[in-house]
């Protein structure tokens, strides 16, 4: 009589990871200017299976949902990889943005990577300029793939004030 009693343990357990409460993680201060910005997190989430988002432009958030923490995870990174950042309220779902810097003084460097379908998006840019000792001048412009950032500066420090700004990119080129 051992085996009805595995039996029912098996399908208790079946039943629970049928309906497994969904985890979400929000991301705040994510640069969502305009409805091209939100259209580019969900592009980004594309092929991303079991996962929903809910973007605001008024609160500058995203939230994903998901039964699987793995894939919420996966979708941070995805969101990194397409250009945006934000600050997370689950800290065990973090993006991770492969920038690239090596947190070295530099001249000049190519950044691709950033979400740049607007002026509103550009004025981000030009914040984190801002926001970056040693940084002068910038390239971005709308829809450009890529653009150049000019100074005496650390490269990490400026994709640390681009993601501040609720952006993320990578650095295509490196020149000094």
């Amino acid at each position: 009589m051992k085996i009805p009693g595995l039996l029912v343990v098996a399908s208790l357990a079946a039943a629970s990871m049928a309906f497994a409460a969904d985890s979400s993680v929000t991301f705040k201060k994510v640069h969502l200017c305009c409805e091209a910005c939100i259209k580019g997190v969900e592009r980004s989430l594309k092929d991303i299976e079991g996962v929903s988002l809910k973007a605001d432009e008024d609160s500058e958030s995203v939230t994903l949902t998901s039964s699987d923490k793995a894939k919420l995870q996966k979708a941070a990174n995805a969101m990194a990889e397409g250009g945006y950042f934000g600050e997370s309220d689950n800290p065990d779902i973090k993006p991770v943005a492969k920038t690239g810097a090596k947190g070295q003084k530099v001249e000049s460097l190519e950044v691709t990577g950033v979400h740049l379908c607007c002026p509103g998006c550009v004025k981000a840019v030009d914040r984190a300029l801002k926001n970056t000792p040693g940084a002068k001048a910038h390239t971005a412009k709308k829809n450009v793939e890529k653009f150049v950032v000019t100074g005496d500066f650390n490269d990490q420090k400026f994709f640390e004030a681009l993601q501040k700004e609720g952006l993320s990119g990578k650095v295509a080129k490196a020149a000094n």
